[in-house]
This record gives structure tokens, sequence and C-alpha cells, in this order.
């Protein structure tokens, strides 16, 4: 057997680290490039998620003021600063909700439409914009525009929000006075719920149209 000399030795190891010894340090390099990106992304994302929770503590505690009538101005400042710094996230439109549910409350119907129409058309996740929808649909109906609100509901929704769905196209259908299927939608509302739910106010609504049926 040959014994290489030093010199050789080092010119096998240096051919090497020219054909791998750079590819193996630029995956090296990649990897913890991602590595502390990854944790760098992870880091920012906690941050974020920390400051976007505490806007909206803030925001809970003024429109849901136990003793009287919420600071409308307060919380569409809340919600507005939280849609600035935190948007499209869940904070931010929960933010949104509750800035609706505050202008219904003010009689401002328009201001109530524009911000849940916001979530529709992009929404957080399939929930909220399933939720958002739902109520956007009564604002409209409450501005006389019920055909307007039903041309909401043209998808599929999800099961755990098929009951509420089928209540309020229920309603819409009797403001426009389509009993029949006004009807089929309460039933169907009421099939999708147990037993001791679908026995409350549904159960009116059903017993109202039988007796206008009478």
């Amino acid at each position: 057997m040959v014994s290489r000399t030093d010199d050789e030795e080092l010119a096998v190891i240096k051919d090497w680290w020219q054909r791998n010894g750079k590819p193996l340090l630029s995956g090296v390099t990649l990897a913890l490039v991602v590595v502390l990106g990854w944790q760098a992304w992870q880091k920012y994302q906690s941050n974020q998620s920390f400051g976007a929770s505490i806007l909206y503590q803030q925001l809970l505690e003024t429109a849901l003021q136990p003793e009287g009538k919420p600071d409308a101005g307060k919380v569409a400042e809340l919600a507005g600063k939280l849609n600035s710094e935190y948007g499209g996230t869940h904070y931010a439109q929960y933010g949104s909700l509750f800035v609706a549910k505050v202008a219904v409350e003010s009689g401002k119907l328009d201001d109530a439409a524009s911000e849940l129409q916001a979530i529709v058309d992009k929404p957080a996740d399939a929930s909220l914009g399933e939720l958002a929808r739902q109520r956007l649909a009564r604002v409209l109906a409450a501005q006389g525009k019920a055909e307007d609100a039903l041309k909401l509901f043209q998808g599929d929704v999800a099961s755990a929000f098929a009951a509420s769905r089928e209540e309020v196209k229920g309603d819409l259908l009797v403001q426009l006075g389509r009993a029949d299927e006004a009807h089929a939608a309460y039933e169907k509302a009421k099939a999708a719920l147990s037993d001791e739910d679908a026995v409350g106010g549904l159960q009116m609504k059903l017993d109202d149209l039988a007796k206008g049926d009478a």
C-alpha cells in the first residue's frame, strides 16, 4: 500500500473541499438561515399576537360596558388601530364585529354594513366569514334589503352554522312574504338542532307561520 505524503494528503483535502466543501457550507448556511428565520418569524408572530390581544382586550372593555352605552368613538378608534397594525387577523376582525354591533345600537346601519362586508369579502377564517355574513344579512334586512341579504347565502355552510343560517333565511323570507319558503327554512334549521334547542324561539316562528296559514 502506498502511503500519501503530507503534501498529497493536503492536495486531496483541498480538492475535496473545492468539489464539496463550498456547497456543503452553503447548505449549512442556508439551513441556519431557515432555522433562525423561522425562530425570528415565530417571535414576531408571538409579539404580534400579544400586541393584538392587548388592543382587543381594551376594545372589549370599552364595547361591553355593563353600566350603559359604550363609547362608540373609542370603540372605533381601538378597532381602527387593530386594523391598521394587525389587519386581516382574527383580533382585527372580531374588533370589526364589535364596531358593527355598536353601530347597529346607534342606528348607524350603513356603518355596520360596511364593517361586516369587509369581513365577508376577506375573512380570517370560514367561521368568522359566516358569522359576519349572517349579521350583515340582518343589517340589510333592517335596511329593507331582504333580497340582497338572501344573496349572501348562496354557498355551502359548515354544519355548526347551518341552523342559524336557515333561521336567518327564514326571517328574510317572512319579511318578503314568502311564507312557504320561510317554513321550509325554519324546518331545516330545526332539523339541524337538537330536540332541546329546537323548542325555543324557532318553534314559535313555525307556530306563527302555521297560525297565519289557518
